[in-house]
């Protein structure tokens, strides 16, 4: 029996719209790399090149030709390529608000509430007591002010409705994982057709936030043993899933799926993390996986 060539991808995603992988631009870098294969075109904003396993250093060549451009580089596997599972993060990942920072800001606590977020999704502060400090000065908060976050200052992140669209169609399974608050997170899952959510929940009292967070609290460990219950429970392994979150305690999971991508992510988070797009949008995601914008939903 002849054994199967292995083959990887350098994907070459781009910023929507910033008409950077044009066909000259191809072909000067062509020319900058004459070991470089012909590309293989996936869409407007991303080209992917089939190379061997063994090719090493391409990646960095490229890097160093388009470094002052708006583009992401991803080496991935042919190997089950795409993912029969998707988890991911809410905020900054699906939408694109961190939802206790956009409530900080209607009761003059922007700049505390910000900044205690900012330090925990870098990783310098854990994320459960700093998830704590942040919810107790809402309270009092009523809850139709959840409400009105939702329907006037909540925006999904650019690609997210092409990605769950596409997803959806090829049968894969969407679940969302958020640190953040199940108001939210359902609304969410149900405009974009996720299978199913888990996150965090806050108490109320008369209608109004007490300034506590439901136990147990989901953090950094709950994210990643959510993903290999969820995927034992259909049937898949870890290396079935294709994981994406921005923060640190988005990193467990980023670490145990098979592919585990920082989206626009923190600077400790997108080092750490396998795969990363910082200038596409989520549909990025998908051509990571060998779609095409041809099988967009």
């Amino acid at each position: 029996m002849t054994k199967a060539i292995e083959t990887d991808f350098l994907v070459i995603t781009a910023q929507p719209g910033s008409k950077t992988l044009t066909d000259t631009e191809l072909a000067t870098l062509a020319d900058a790399i004459p070991t470089l294969p012909a590309p293989d075109r996936l869409g407007d904003d991303a080209v992917q090149y089939a190379i061997a396993p063994d090719m090493l250093g391409i990646a960095d060549a490229m890097s160093d030709r388009f470094d002052d451009l708006p583009i992401d580089i991803n080496r991935v596997s042919d190997a089950a390529r795409q993912k029969k599972m998707l988890i991911a993060d809410l905020e900054s990942t699906i939408i694109e608000q961190e939802c206790l920072d956009e409530l900080a800001k209607t009761i003059g606590k922007e700049e505390v509430i910000i900044d205690i977020t900012t330090r925990a999704m870098r990783g310098e502060l854990d994320f459960e007591p700093a998830l704590k400090e942040r919810v107790a000065m809402l309270k009092g908060m009523p809850e139709s002010a959840l409400q009105e976050l939702y329907d006037t200052g909540i925006t999904l992140m650019p690609g997210a409705t092409t990605l769950l669209a596409t997803l959806r169609k090829h049968d894969v399974f969407c679940g969302l994982v958020s640190g953040g608050f199940a108001f939210f997170a359902a609304r969410i899952a149900d405009k974009l057709n996720f299978n199913r959510f888990q996150c965090n929940d806050l108490n109320l009292v008369d209608g109004a936030l007490d300034g506590t967070v439901v136990e147990p609290i989901l953090g950094r460990a709950a994210k990643a043993d959510i993903l290999t219950a969820w995927a034992k429970e259909l049937g898949l392994s870890e290396a079935d899933v294709l994981a994406t979150g921005d923060g640190s305690n988005d990193l467990a999971m980023l670490g145990i799926a098979g592919m585990g991508v920082a989206f626009r992510a923190k600077p400790a988070v997108a080092e750490s993390a396998r795969y990363r797009i910082t200038h596409g949008d989520l549909t990025a995601l998908l051509y990571l996986q060998g779609y095409r914008q041809a099988d967009f939903a």
